[in-house]
Protein backbone atom coordinates (compact mmCIF):
# COMPACT_ATOMS: atom_id res chain seq x y z
CA UNK A 1 0.00 0.00 0.00
CA UNK A 2 1.57 3.38 -0.92
CA UNK A 3 0.67 5.53 2.21
CA UNK A 4 0.12 9.62 2.91
CA UNK A 5 1.41 9.59 6.41
CA UNK A 6 0.69 13.50 8.05
CA UNK A 7 2.26 14.45 10.96
CA UNK A 8 4.96 11.66 10.38
CA UNK A 9 7.56 13.66 12.53
CA UNK A 10 5.55 13.55 15.78
CA UNK A 11 5.94 10.76 18.13
CA UNK A 12 2.70 9.35 17.64
CA UNK A 13 3.41 10.12 13.77
CA UNK A 14 6.99 8.45 13.84
CA UNK A 15 5.96 5.13 15.28
CA UNK A 16 2.92 5.09 12.39
CA UNK A 17 5.54 5.40 9.66
CA UNK A 18 7.66 2.41 11.40
CA UNK A 19 5.36 0.40 11.73
CA UNK A 20 4.03 1.05 8.06
CA UNK A 21 7.55 0.55 7.09
CA UNK A 22 7.78 -3.10 8.81
CA UNK A 23 4.90 -4.62 6.49
CA UNK A 24 5.93 -3.45 3.60
CA UNK A 25 3.84 -0.48 2.77
CA UNK A 26 5.37 2.53 0.83
CA UNK A 27 5.25 5.65 3.04
CA UNK A 28 4.91 9.58 1.75
CA UNK A 29 5.94 11.46 5.52
CA UNK A 30 4.64 14.90 5.80
CA UNK A 31 5.70 17.29 8.50
CA UNK A 32 6.05 21.31 8.65
CA UNK A 33 9.90 20.87 8.25
CA UNK A 34 9.90 18.31 5.53
CA UNK A 35 12.28 16.75 7.80
CA UNK A 36 11.94 13.03 9.76
CA UNK A 37 14.70 12.09 11.60
CA UNK A 38 15.79 8.21 12.55
CA UNK A 39 14.02 6.67 9.62
CA UNK A 40 16.36 5.70 6.71
CA UNK A 41 14.73 3.47 3.96
CA UNK A 42 13.95 3.53 0.65
CA UNK A 43 10.42 2.90 0.44
CA UNK A 44 9.95 6.63 2.66
CA UNK A 45 10.21 10.14 1.55
CA UNK A 46 9.73 13.04 2.94
CA UNK A 47 7.82 16.20 1.85
CA UNK A 48 6.67 19.52 3.35
CA UNK A 49 3.07 20.90 2.86
CA UNK A 50 0.43 22.92 4.75
CA UNK A 51 -1.90 20.60 6.23
CA UNK A 52 -4.73 22.93 6.33
CA UNK A 53 -4.38 23.82 2.55
CA UNK A 54 -6.85 21.92 0.58
CA UNK A 55 -4.98 22.26 -2.72
CA UNK A 56 -1.43 21.41 -1.12
CA UNK A 57 -3.22 18.16 0.58
CA UNK A 58 -5.20 17.30 -2.89
CA UNK A 59 -2.03 17.84 -4.81
CA UNK A 60 0.02 14.77 -2.73
CA UNK A 61 -2.86 12.80 -1.92
CA UNK A 62 -3.14 12.22 -5.16
CA UNK A 63 -1.77 8.36 -6.62
CA UNK A 64 -1.97 7.34 -2.98
CA UNK A 65 -3.99 4.15 -1.95
CA UNK A 66 -4.97 5.69 1.53
CA UNK A 67 -4.02 8.90 3.94
CA UNK A 68 -3.31 8.26 7.55
CA UNK A 69 -2.98 11.22 9.86
CA UNK A 70 -1.05 11.89 13.27
CA UNK A 71 -1.78 16.36 13.10
CA UNK A 72 -1.76 17.68 15.84
CA UNK A 73 -1.22 21.80 16.65
CA UNK A 74 2.28 23.01 17.48
CA UNK A 75 3.28 24.47 20.13
CA UNK A 76 2.75 27.73 19.06
CA UNK A 77 -0.57 26.95 17.03
CA UNK A 78 -4.02 27.93 18.48
CA UNK A 79 -5.82 24.02 18.98
CA UNK A 80 -8.67 25.08 16.84
CA UNK A 81 -6.05 24.64 13.64
CA UNK A 82 -7.33 20.57 13.65
CA UNK A 83 -10.60 21.12 12.17
CA UNK A 84 -8.67 23.23 9.85
CA UNK A 85 -6.64 20.42 9.22
CA UNK A 86 -9.76 18.11 9.48
CA UNK A 87 -11.70 20.05 6.71
CA UNK A 88 -8.34 20.51 4.13
CA UNK A 89 -7.79 16.83 4.55
CA UNK A 90 -11.29 15.53 3.92
CA UNK A 91 -11.51 17.78 0.71
CA UNK A 92 -8.31 17.28 -0.32
CA UNK A 93 -8.97 13.43 -0.42
CA UNK A 94 -12.11 14.77 -2.33
CA UNK A 95 -10.31 16.36 -5.00
CA UNK A 96 -7.52 14.02 -5.45
CA UNK A 97 -10.46 10.80 -5.96
CA UNK A 98 -8.63 8.79 -2.73
CA UNK A 99 -11.29 7.04 0.06
CA UNK A 100 -9.29 5.81 2.52
CA UNK A 101 -8.41 8.21 6.42
CA UNK A 102 -7.52 6.42 9.15
CA UNK A 103 -7.18 9.67 11.59
CA UNK A 104 -4.94 9.46 15.10
CA UNK A 105 -8.17 11.01 17.13
CA UNK A 106 -8.57 11.71 21.09
CA UNK A 107 -9.78 9.84 23.81
CA UNK A 108 -11.66 12.80 25.20
CA UNK A 109 -14.63 12.36 22.93
CA UNK A 110 -14.84 7.95 23.89
CA UNK A 111 -17.74 7.54 25.95
CA UNK A 112 -17.18 6.29 29.69
CA UNK A 113 -20.89 5.87 30.36
CA UNK A 114 -24.21 5.99 28.54
CA UNK A 115 -24.03 9.86 28.59
CA UNK A 116 -20.78 10.77 29.07
CA UNK A 117 -17.56 10.99 27.41
CA UNK A 118 -13.95 11.07 29.34
CA UNK A 119 -13.72 14.73 28.47
CA UNK A 120 -16.99 15.43 30.78
CA UNK A 121 -15.73 13.18 33.73
CA UNK A 122 -14.35 15.36 37.16
CA UNK A 123 -10.72 13.68 36.35
CA UNK A 124 -10.37 14.84 33.54
CA UNK A 125 -7.20 17.57 33.17
CA UNK A 126 -8.34 20.85 32.79
CA UNK A 127 -5.48 21.85 30.73
CA UNK A 128 -6.76 18.72 28.27
CA UNK A 129 -9.86 20.43 28.09
CA UNK A 130 -9.55 22.79 24.97
CA UNK A 131 -7.56 20.28 23.05
CA UNK A 132 -9.93 17.43 23.64
CA UNK A 133 -12.87 19.62 22.75
CA UNK A 134 -10.66 20.32 19.27
CA UNK A 135 -10.31 16.70 17.87
CA UNK A 136 -13.89 16.52 19.11
CA UNK A 137 -14.82 19.08 16.79
CA UNK A 138 -12.29 17.49 14.04
CA UNK A 139 -13.94 14.12 14.53
CA UNK A 140 -17.33 16.25 13.78
CA UNK A 141 -15.77 17.27 10.30
CA UNK A 142 -14.66 13.85 9.76
CA UNK A 143 -17.71 11.89 10.79
CA UNK A 144 -19.55 13.96 7.90
CA UNK A 145 -17.70 12.63 4.42
CA UNK A 146 -19.96 9.68 4.40
CA UNK A 147 -18.49 9.09 1.22
CA UNK A 148 -14.97 8.17 2.53
CA UNK A 149 -14.26 5.14 4.04
CA UNK A 150 -12.59 7.14 7.49
CA UNK A 151 -12.09 5.68 10.76
CA UNK A 152 -10.74 7.66 13.57
CA UNK A 153 -9.04 6.08 15.43
CA UNK A 154 -7.87 7.11 19.57
CA UNK A 155 -5.70 5.93 22.23
CA UNK A 156 -6.44 5.31 25.91
CA UNK A 157 -6.67 7.55 28.26
CA UNK A 158 -2.64 7.58 28.94
CA UNK A 159 -0.77 6.81 26.08
CA UNK A 160 3.35 7.51 26.50
CA UNK A 161 6.32 5.78 24.36
CA UNK A 162 6.94 2.42 25.87
CA UNK A 163 6.85 -1.83 24.37
CA UNK A 164 5.40 -2.89 21.64
CA UNK A 165 3.89 -5.99 22.61
CA UNK A 166 1.62 -6.12 19.54
CA UNK A 167 -1.58 -6.91 22.00
CA UNK A 168 -4.54 -4.21 22.33
CA UNK A 169 -8.24 -4.24 22.58
CA UNK A 170 -10.72 -1.89 20.76
CA UNK A 171 -14.40 -0.86 21.57
CA UNK A 172 -16.57 1.31 18.72
CA UNK A 173 -16.80 4.66 20.82
CA UNK A 174 -15.42 3.49 24.35
CA UNK A 175 -12.54 4.18 26.11
CA UNK A 176 -11.12 0.82 26.88
CA UNK A 177 -9.94 0.45 30.21
CA UNK A 178 -8.67 -2.52 32.42
CA UNK A 179 -10.44 -4.41 34.99
CA UNK A 180 -8.70 -2.13 37.58
CA UNK A 181 -10.53 0.81 35.51
CA UNK A 182 -6.82 2.06 34.12
CA UNK A 183 -6.86 3.05 30.47
CA UNK A 184 -3.36 2.63 29.29
CA UNK A 185 -1.56 1.74 25.67
CA UNK A 186 2.31 2.37 24.30
CA UNK A 187 2.20 4.85 21.83
CA UNK A 188 4.19 1.12 20.21
CA UNK A 189 0.95 -0.67 20.37
CA UNK A 190 -1.05 2.43 19.62
CA UNK A 191 0.79 2.13 16.13
CA UNK A 192 0.06 -1.79 15.25
CA UNK A 193 -3.92 -0.75 16.09
CA UNK A 194 -3.70 2.06 13.55
CA UNK A 195 -2.05 0.07 11.02
CA UNK A 196 -3.65 -2.90 11.62
CA UNK A 197 -6.97 -1.29 10.85
CA UNK A 198 -5.37 0.68 7.83
CA UNK A 199 -4.92 -3.08 6.07
CA UNK A 200 -8.05 -4.26 7.23
CA UNK A 201 -10.78 -1.70 7.16
CA UNK A 202 -12.97 -3.67 9.92
CA UNK A 203 -14.21 -0.04 11.11
CA UNK A 204 -14.76 1.63 8.65
CA UNK A 205 -16.83 5.18 10.25
CA UNK A 206 -16.36 4.32 13.57
CA UNK A 207 -14.81 6.42 16.20
CA UNK A 208 -12.24 3.69 17.54
CA UNK A 209 -10.82 3.59 21.21
CA UNK A 210 -7.85 1.26 21.72
CA UNK A 211 -6.01 0.23 24.81
CA UNK A 212 -4.74 -2.70 27.14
Amino acid sequence: MDVLLLGASGRIGHRIADELLSRGHTVTGVSRSGHVDGIDDPDFETVAIDATNEVDVADLAEGHDAVASALGPGEDEDVDVLVEMSEAVVAGMRDAGVDRLVWTGGAGGLYVGPDTRLVETEDFPEDWVPIARAAIDAYDVISAADDLEWTYVAPAALIEPGERTGEYRTAEGELVADDDGESYISMEDFAVAFVDELESGDHVHTYLGTGY
